[in-house]
């Protein structure tokens, strides 16, 4: 696979040096699923396939890089700025979601911002201080008494915990951060998934990459997590996919979906498989299903499938971008915001922004 390292316009000292400590632990995170060397290690310089990769400055074109700061201005705007649920987001139903939460911090760190600094650097810290506020006394992730929300949720909210922690070491989000680790690893059950609910039950392989993806962030930034809780969910999501390269819901069988696909790719990605036929059958298969991504599932499906090329490089990224790319400027509203999804225009604006800031590689939990 080729890795091309893309370069960031903004050069301000302090966050250089907070990206460089972070592509630091993003490089030793390739080895966190406990796998051996000679299978994290990517494939001898030799070997790799003569395929000129498109730069960031190719494939995020100035009409992208407007509709992204349209983007996270509407987030940004959206964003509550006083009284319990400052720092939240989301409309509706979804109104304090931590999930939303989560995913609008990840939006506004793919920008290069971090927490307190940058120009999203408020809105960062903002998120954390939320996140923060309503990690309840089990590590669980939720808002309100009640603790309303689910694994989803929870999952979202300590990815973006983890990277915002890796960037300011602050003491209490630390906290509450192992507390978040601890409360995920207790619900992991004996196939070594999850489900929606924070206890030992069945599980899914949308929730458990969830949960993956967190976990690996903790452990990036410090955070300790058991080789045999790794070990265990990794073989989960092996375990998940079939003979044509898809993967399916649960282990008792069921539906394989375009969305569950690229977030078992990114799972194997991030445990550092990398080449084999269980990569190439997963890319091939979300390439044949690139026109008929779930409506319902359209941004949770593109957020994995976006990174799973990502990860593949080459020709896979050099076609899939640019695809997407251009179906999310073609649907973003005057607002800034993109509003087809019935998790509410926060969550679509998020991760549409997310998706369109991949060829930035600002957040070590994308990085290849």
């Amino acid at each position: 696979m080729t890795h091309v390292m893309q370069t960031s316009k903004n050069t301000d000292p302090e966050l250089l040096a907070r990206r460089h400590f972070l592509r630091v632990a993003g490089a030793a995170g390739a080895c966190s699923l406990g796998l051996p060397n000679d299978l994290v290690a990517n494939p001898a310089a030799d070997e790799l396939p003569k395929v000129k990769e498109k730069t960031a400055d190719e494939l995020m074109t100035k009409s992208t890089r407007t509709a992204v700061e349209k983007g996270l201005r509407f987030l940004a705007g959206k964003q509550v700025q006083r009284g319990n649920d400052r720092g939240a987001f989301g409309a509706a139903g979804y109104a304090g979601s931590v999930g939303i939460c989560g995913l609008g911090g990840l939006a506004f760190m793919s920008e290069g911002s971090t927490p307190g600094v940058g120009r999203f650097g408020k809105q960062v810290d903002l998120c954390a201080d939320f996140l923060t506020r309503h990690t309840g006394p089990t590590g669980y992730i939720a808002r309100g008494s009640g603790a309303v929300g689910n694994m989803y949720a929870h999952g979202f909210a300590m990815l973006c915990m983890s990277q915002a922690y890796g960037m300011s070491r602050k003491r209490e989000l630390g906290q509450k951060l192992r507390l978040a680790v601890k409360c995920t690893l207790a619900a992991q059950n004996d196939q070594g998934g999850w489900r929606y609910r924070p206890v030992k039950s069945d599980a899914d392989l949308s929730v458990t990459v969830c949960q993956i993806m967190a976990l690996r962030a903790a452990r990036d930034s410090g955070i300790n997590v058991p080789d045999s809780a790794r070990d265990k969910c990794i073989e989960y999501v092996k375990k998940s996919q079939t003979a044509d390269g898809s993967f399916r819901y649960t282990m008792r069988g069921g539906h394989t979906t375009f969305a569950l696909t690229g977030a078992g790719l990114v799972s194997l990605f991030s445990a550092g498989i990398y080449d084999g036929p269980q990569i190439e059958k997963g890319l091939k298969y979300l390439k044949r299903r690139k026109d008929s991504a779930e409506r319902h599932y359209f941004y949770y499906g593109h957020y994995y499938a976006v990174q799973a090329m990502w990860h593949a490089g080459g020709n896979y990224w050099n076609d899939w971008y640019p695809s997407i790319r251009d179906k999310l400027l073609s649907t973003q509203s005057a607002s800034g915001a993109w509003t087809n999804s019935s998790y509410g225009a926060e969550f679509a604006t998020a991760m549409a922004c997310i998706i369109l800031q991949m060829p930035n590689d600002m957040l070590p939990i994308f990085a290849r």
